[in-house]
């Protein structure tokens, strides 16, 4: 081996060339010299030259001299090791790589070409092509399976799944190389595959036909889940409901989810599941319908019921009231009471027509007490108002004793209190018990 090499050389003679510049007057003659030493250490065979050796031909003509590209030539001046040799042989290798990488691109410009001269170095096309044609096929089969023979919405999405990969893999397949078929590579690797165009389509529409069908059917199952839950909310407030006008809303709700699950497609597997259970709905539905009609009919009871409080409720307001208009408004409250006491115990509106009957009994047994209150309030006033009458005749006749007219002016006052305020008397019967006190406090004093 030299002793010294190509590559220490170069870096020499570049700081001998920088050192020659520098010295206008010698430096040319200086650098002949120093070169041909290199050169004759560059041309002999044996040990590489050490530092000093190095260092002895051009210290005396460049004293000035780079120490660092003396320790670069050094360091450059011996065989390469085993690192430098793996990262030659990895350039090597990733360089034929990048190569090979480029020559199997997707573009036909570059493979056909080479498939005609070397279609050696298409092999990984050849087996990517060969790989995603399997998995293709192999998923196409498995989607088709999961789709047309499906048994229930997992079959869906697991075959949503499967289209979705095999669909990559198609695309993965180099549509310009159809109906090629690589001899040297299927010589030795067994292809079963055989690329064509009818093929290749066929392949696609059945996987855009399968696509199509998925969102089909996961609408229909959405359908179906939504429908479902309004039926079961409908039923329950059904039989949650507490008043003819929630029955009759949760009903109409019924109703439309019934003719909501007639809507589903009954191509797709939520349609055939939807006509089962529309059977089980509507017999529900009609089961309902007996009850139904109970209901109306306790409904209009019980409403009817409302009217003649609300008339009742109407006609208390504002009082006193006369004898007679509280035995219309105590005749209002019974007639409501006699509407709910028809509601039957079995009916589903019978509680609510029960709470009802409590509060107007209660305001049944008021109005009867204020039309009692009433009447006895007027014939006390009457009596009251007879026996003044009777007490005037006796005090005019010479023959009247005091004390029987006091006596019967205690009566009369005692009538008078006995009135009822809150009645349509009261207010005549204090102006007449007024008169009558001070009456009787005047002949007290006689």
């Amino acid at each position: 081996m030299v002793r010294l090499t190509d590559r220490a050389f170069d870096i020499l003679q570049a700081q001998v060339d920088k050192c020659a510049t520098d010295d206008a007057l010698a430096g040319g003659v200086y650098r002949k010299i120093v070169i041909k030493r290199l050169e004759k250490l560059r041309s002999q065979d044996g040990t590489f030259a050490s530092t000093e050796e190095i260092r002895d031909t051009f210290k005396d003509e460049f004293p000035n001299f780079s120490e660092e590209a003396l320790k670069a030539a050094v360091k450059a001046n011996r065989a390469p090791g085993l690192f430098d040799k793996i990262i030659l042989v990895g350039g090597l290798l990733g360089g034929a790589a990048g190569i090979i990488w480029v020559i199997n691109l997707p573009f036909p410009m570059i493979r056909w070409p080479v498939a005609k001269a070397m279609p050696i170095l298409l092999l990984p096309s050849f087996i990517s092509m060969d790989y995603n044609y399997r998995q293709a096929i192999a998923l196409v089969e498995q989607s088709d399976q999961l789709i047309n023979k499906a048994t229930a919405a997992a079959d869906f999405e697991y075959g949503d799944t499967k289209v979705k990969q095999a669909q990559k893999h198609l695309d993965a397949l180099p549509v310009w190389f159809l109906g090629y078929y690589p001899q040297t590579y299927c010589s030795f690797s067994g292809c079963t595959w055989r690329f064509s165009v009818d093929e290749f389509e066929a392949a696609r529409k059945n996987i855009g036909r399968m696509d199509a069908q998925i969102f089909q059917q996961k609408n229909a199952f959405t359908q179906l889940n939504q429908v479902e839950q309004t039926l079961v909310s409908a039923k329950q407030e059904y039989q949650q409901a507490k008043t003819a006008a929630d029955r009759q809303k949760a009903s109409i709700n019924w109703q439309s989810a019934i003719d909501q699950l007639n809507q589903i497609p009954t191509e797709t597997l939520a349609g055939k599941t939807a006509k089962q259970k529309l059977q089980a709905a509507e017999r529900d539905f009609q089961a309902m319908g007996g009850i139904a009609t109970g209901s109306v009919h306790a409904d209009n009871l019980i409403e009817a019921a409302k009217e003649f409080a609300f008339s009742a409720a109407v006609a208390s307001q504002k009082p006193p009231h006369s004898a007679a208009q509280w035995e219309q408004i105590s005749g209002l409250w019974e007639e409501g009471i006699n509407r709910l006491k028809m509601v039957p115990v079995d009916n589903p509106g019978y509680l609510d027509a029960q709470t009802k009957l409590a509060q107007y009994q209660k305001n049944f047994g008021i109005s009867q007490i204020r039309l009692q209150s009433e009447k006895d309030s007027a014939k006390a006033l009457q009596e009251a108002k007879s026996l003044l009458a009777s007490l005037q005749n006796n005090v005019n006749s010479p023959s009247q004793n005091s004390g029987n007219s006091l006596g019967q002016l205690q009566e009369i006052i005692n009538q008078l209190e006995s009135v009822k305020p809150g009645t349509t008397v009261y207010p005549e019967s204090q102006t007449w018990l007024q008169s009558a006190r001070k009456k009787q406090q005047e002949w007290q004093k006689k």
